[in-house]
């Protein structure tokens, strides 16, 4: 399911931009604009699978037009702002960044180990791949 939430984003005078979700009172930030639109929804991703594993209640999400930039922050301190929609599929976010792995054992024929050896194919990311594959995710 689709998470969305209204965030700040404000270019600062010595460079980079900060990222704040006033409503949630969590920010984050990025020395680029696409870095700071990746760490928001980061963190925007972290704090709701935080609040699901703490069955904490999280506040529903303001309507554009009950945010002003300006009044998060000092107004002298940023050299310009928006507000922007981040958007973050917590569920899968998680599976990909938050859930600890789990060690597996397996035994296979010997001459498929010589022959991966020989060509350097990494275990680890063939067995991901062909599970990711076989289960359609």
């Amino acid at each position: 399911m689709l998470s969305m939430y209204l965030s700040c984003f404000y270019q600062e005078k010595e460079g980079g931009y900060s990222v704040i979700f006033p409503v949630l009172e969590i920010a984050t930030c990025g020395d680029m604009l696409e870095e700071a639109m990746t760490m928001a929804a980061d963190c925007l991703a972290g704090y709701l699978y935080d609040a699901k594993l703490e069955k904490r209640t999280v506040p529903d999400a303001p309507e554009i037009s009950a945010i002003d930039v300006d009044a998060v922050i000092d107004g002298e301190s940023y050299e310009s702002a928006f507000i922007n929609l981040v958007t973050v599929d917590v569920a899968e976010y998680a599976k990909k960044h938050f859930e600890k792995s789990v060690k597996k054992t397996l035994t296979i024929p010997r001459y498929l180990n010589d022959l991966a050896i020989e060509k350097h194919i990494n275990f680890y990311t063939t067995l991901q791949e062909a599970l990711i594959q076989k289960l359609g995710e």
